[in-house]
């Protein structure tokens, strides 16, 4: 195998005389991001985007979902900046920015509460389905805001005061440095857990709203989060603690009775430890001098433990989904997001360290992607297998995300900082001057 590897501009046209379809190599990933970006215009719908079923199209049973809504839009102005060839059936740049605009008008209609301000969980054609105001959601709604700003959406700009101004009044704990967790409808009342999963994809949106504003603190505040953080897992063996009380004391049997549940499930979450990894090496790169101390090595530490308590630990390769606190596989499932979270990580230790072996890495997870998790029939990746890497709907039915395959494929055309959106939109820049 030729191996060929480069973060150039996603426009350059020289990499058009790149041939060879390597899994991970320029012009595959180029197809896979192509691929993606259909799923994100079949899933519109008039009250944001909805959840995507095995074939693309939208499960009218499932309510619209706050998350999906705002990945779907990230993505969509992802495409949009980086200036995507479409494929054959999949939507043109000015398409991709009418999803962008649909996405923000959603965000700043139906899904957003007008009378308690912040965003609905989820909504049908009746309504909130679910009104609790959870920091999960409203972390990607900062995160899709930040994208559209960067692309230039009419509305983004308020988007993005609205969702920082409630992130900080709402969510933002100054004391601890870090996010809770869940509000009711009216804000009364907070629910006493405390999640890291929130305060993860907190990180990246803060990153974000950081790059297009110019307002250092939310740089500040995602490098609080990450060094508590760090400090837990060290203390763990390199195990994330994931849930917390309202004391942020870990709370280590969380959901034993519940050890698959999709946001909060018992023991490590590996992936979670993958994607922590690359988010601290952003956190690094994006504060230079200014950013805690150990991240790299941090990260360097998470990914081995990931590694050797995750991957191909059953008989079979692939990630499991969770481990006890020993690192012995809880849920063997695996799910997409994690060895798109390992491709990432495997690639930007390599940016960070120029140690071989995460080539290797890099090399290996895509080609079990493509083996397995890829579907070249129906398009998008299938989004869960079993322990024998077989398709399975358990946890997650349908194909409702392209958020992680879709960054997973583009990573490599970008720098460790700043953000995607920023990056591209300045690489775009360069290109139009």
């Amino acid at each position: 195998m030729v191996r060929v590897h480069r973060y150039d501009a996603v426009n350059d046209e020289d990499a058009g005389e790149l041939t060879m379809q390597t899994p991970g190599d320029p012009t595959y990933r180029r197809a896979r991001r192509a691929d993606l970006l259909r799923f994100v215009d079949r899933a519109r719908h008039p009250l944001g985007f909805g959840w995507a079923d095995d074939d693309g199209a939208i499960d009218a049973d499932r309510p619209v979902e706050l998350w999906i809504t705002c990945r779907m839009t990230h993505v969509a102005a992802l495409g949009a900046l980086a200036g995507e060839a479409p494929a054959a059936d999949g939507p043109s740049r000015e398409r991709l920015l009418a999803l962008v605009e649909h996405g923000v008008a959603s965000l700043r209609g139906p899904l957003q509460d007008a009378d308690h301000g912040g965003w609905f969980a989820s909504i049908g054609a009746d309504g909130p389905v679910s009104t609790a105001k959870q920091a999960y959601g409203h972390a990607f709604v900062v995160l899709a805001a930040s994208s559209a700003v960067a692309v230039g959406a009419p509305g983004a700009e308020a988007l993005l005061t609205e969702a920082l101004d409630v992130v900080v009044d709402r969510f933002w704990d100054e004391e601890t440095g870090l996010l809770v967790d869940e509000w009711d409808r009216g804000w009364d009342v907070l629910d006493p857990y405390r999640g890291v999963n929130a305060n993860m994809h907190a990180v990246e949106a803060f990153l974000a709203a950081g790059d297009v504003t110019g307002d250092q603190r939310w740089h500040e505040r995602a490098g609080r989060i990450g060094a508590r953080v760090v400090g837990w897992a060290a203390a763990n063996e390199w195990r994330i603690p994931e849930h917390f009380d309202e004391s942020w004391v870990p709370q280590l049997d969380h959901h034993r009775d519940q050890p698959a549940h999709p946001f909060q499930p018992f023991g490590a979450t590996v992936g979670h430890g993958l994607e922590w990894a690359r988010l601290l090496l952003a956190v690094e790169a994006t504060l230079g001098e200014r950013a805690p101390e150990g991240l790299a090595a941090a990260a360097s530490a998470l990914t081995e433990r990931a590694v050797a308590d995750g991957w191909s630990t059953d008989g079979a390769p692939g990630f499991v989904y969770t481990t006890d606190w020993e690192g012995q596989p809880v849920v063997r499932l695996r799910m997409h997001w994690v060895l798109a979270e390992a491709i990432n990580t495997a690639w930007c230790l390599w940016l960070r360290t120029q140690e071989s072996r995460y080539l290797d890495w890099y090399d290996e997870w895509w080609e079990y992607a493509d083996r397995h998790l890829v579907d070249h029939e129906r398009g998008s990746w299938h989004h869960e297998l079993d322990e024998n890497n077989r398709v399975s709907r358990e946890v997650w039915p349908g194909k409702p995300d392209v958020y992680h395959a879709y960054q997973t494929a583009l990573l490599p055309e970008c720098p460790l900082a700043p953000s995607f959106a920023t990056a591209l939109a300045a690489a775009r820049g360069s290109h139009d001057g």
